[in-house]
């Protein structure tokens, strides 16, 4: 799947702004998508951890592939939470 532009801070660059737009839709429809796949990979991640006979390949295969999801979920996560928490407040992520 190909990631939104991002900037040099590693920051996929916002495309929500009142989460009513047909952008703002589709973007929390993705989200949902990857956060699904996350769900099926930590399933996959359990079998193949189970299964003593996986390969040093396979289980670096399914560490990227971890390591991908974790930056979507990371990435939703600080989104969601941008969006939750008012500019200016001491909490403020950013």
């Amino acid at each position: 799947m190909t990631r939104p532009p991002s900037r040099p801070d590693h920051h996929t660059k916002g495309v929500r702004q009142s989460g009513t737009s047909s952008v703002s839709r589709l973007a929390d429809n993705v989200e949902s998508v990857q956060l699904g796949m996350a769900a099926a990979l930590l399933d996959h991640t359990d079998d193949l951890l189970s299964d003593h006979s996986a390969t040093p390949e396979q289980l670096r295969y399914v560490i990227a592939r971890l390591a991908e999801s974790l930056r979507d979920v990371h990435r939703i996560a600080r989104s969601r939470g941008a969006r939750h928490t008012a500019p200016g407040r001491v909490d403020h992520p950013e």
